[in-house]
């Protein structure tokens, strides 16, 4: 169903080479054979898109099948649809695909070279050398990091009605200051949350270019003060010596020939990897905790795995800490973590761009065409998930794992790009529900739904709110 394909000679003069840059353009009548749609004049559908992601890739997929087309942030797109179509762009066999490239337009002006945005040699030689910061050790030091930050802070959640989703995304901010880069916030703490609120927002902003007062142009001016700021202390790290944080690892860290990544590329590593562990995760985290609250049965189940393992508060109703030898025994938390993943995925959607022509359900489509996958339609289509709109963690069984397409659930990536933290990410929300789950109910409002912001980093309108009650 999913081919390479030698083009007919028309395509090959026109479109058919490598493209060296996300910029360089299709011919205009490249994708005239692909169904779908261009939406207004001049901004295309990137206004449909914004305001109902995932009512639109709906419609167009009713309308116009699994291959579509549609022109939006100033391009035109083909959206790849379903798991096959997850496998075939992620796995990658033949490298046919560019995160790069992908990526570029999204992400070029604030995030270049960041991890995700490499490719094949390039992104194997720094992946590997990155690779040093998730070793066992410096994980049991990240798991002990959290463990002492996450205490403290749920600590003062006690009968409180509030706001989840500031609430951990501050805690997320602090805990990366601890593990990532080893110091504690100083006056810079406030500016530097902003700036990855106004770089992650400016991702899809519908002005691509750093005009003033628009999105973009925040978004930028974001980036540099984090430059300047991770530039001076990965020189200062390389002089003074680091600890066993991340940034230190990143920082020290050698390619296969010995020599140290250049320090530009430490900062535009620590960049992105600040920018998706700390968003990511506190997508992940809010949506695991409000499906918890929601489901009060599949808390309670929870709730008795951690004290089986933690062995539950002391004698002073003080949480046990878990240990990081215990992470791998916290089995249905893991499986709740996943269902959340599933049912509100981090990264709905990821883009590439096509090196080499290609063929996918009998359609031809062009090299230097941009192309994507929709992980958020695939995670919540009754095709590959019985009643998707069910929170069931039993979903993640190993039986119904081993019997389900490998790429129906993807919400790390796959393939070489497969998310180079998804460990820290699984040990951070079971730490944090080991500390909440031993304390307190979590408790909503009788028929509250918030609704959510679903793109780019799926995120509550109104905050989330709330109740902890204490046990």
């Amino acid at each position: 169903m999913a081919t390479l394909a030698s083009p007919p000679a028309k395509a090959e003069s026109l479109v058919e080479f490598v493209p060296t840059h996300w910029t360089q353009r299709l011919a205009a009548d490249a994708l005239d054979h692909i169904p779908g749609e261009g939406g207004w004049p001049l901004v295309g559908n990137t206004f449909r898109m914004l305001a109902d992601p995932h009512g639109f890739a709906r419609r167009m997929i009713e309308t116009y099948g699994p291959v579509y087309k549609t022109r939006a942030f100033g391009g035109w797109n083909v959206a790849l649809i379903g798991a096959d179509a997850n496998e075939l762009v992620l796995f990658d066999r033949e490298k046919v695909f560019s995160s790069e490239q992908g990526w570029g337009p999204i992400l070029d002006l604030l995030f270049p070279r960041g991890l995700m945005l490499m490719d094949f040699d390039h992104h194997r030689i720094d992946r590997r050398a990155l690779s040093i910061a998730f070793k066992p050790e410096p994980m049991r030091h990240y798991a002990g990091a959290l463990g002492r930050g996450i205490a403290q802070a749920v600590a003062g959640w006690s009968g409180a009605e509030m706001k989840f989703y500031p609430a951990i995304k501050q805690l997320t901010l602090d805990l990366a200051a601890d593990s990532f880069i080893g110091i504690p916030w100083g006056p810079e703490a406030d500016r530097i949350n902003q700036a990855f609120v106004d770089m992650v927002q400016a991702s899809v902003a519908p002005v691509r270019r750093p005009l003033p007062f628009t999105a973009m142009k925040r978004g930028v001016d974001g980036r540099a003060f984090l430059v300047d700021f991770f530039t001076r202390e990965t020189e200062r790290r390389r002089v003074e010596g680091g600890g066993q944080d991340m940034f230190s690892q990143f920082a020290t860290a050698t390619r296969e020939d010995g020599s140290l990544l250049p320090v530009d590329e430490v900062v535009d590593h620590m960049n992105f990897l600040m920018m998706a562990a700390h968003d990511t995760i506190t997508s992940s985290a809010t949506s695991l905790v409000w499906l918890l609250a929601k489901n009060p049965e599949w808390q309670e189940r929870l709730r008795r795995e951690i004290v089986a393992v933690t062995g539950g508060p002391d004698a002073w109703g003080a949480p046990r800490a878990l240990d990081f030898d215990d992470l791998a025994r916290l089995e249905l938390t893991e499986m709740a973590f996943k269902e959340a993943l599933r049912m509100i995925p981090p990264v709905p959607s990821m883009p590439r761009r096509a090196l080499k022509s290609f063929d996918f359900r009998g359609i031809r489509i062009p090299a230097g065409a941009m192309v994507g996958i929709n992980v958020h339609y695939v995670h919540n289509s009754p095709e590959y998930w019985d009643d998707p709109e069910r929170f069931d963690p039993t979903r993640f069984t190993p039986e119904k794992v081993r019997d389900r397409h490998k790429y129906a659930w993807v919400p790390f990536g796959g393939g070489a790009h497969m998310c180079l933290g998804l460990h820290f990410a699984h040990m951070q929300v079971k730490i944090l529900l080991s500390q909440l789950l031993q304390r307190y109910a979590i408790e909503i409002e009788p028929g509250y739904e918030p609704a959510w912001q679903p793109w780019p980093i799926p995120k509550p309108r109104d905050g989330l709110t709330l109740r902890f009650r204490p046990l």
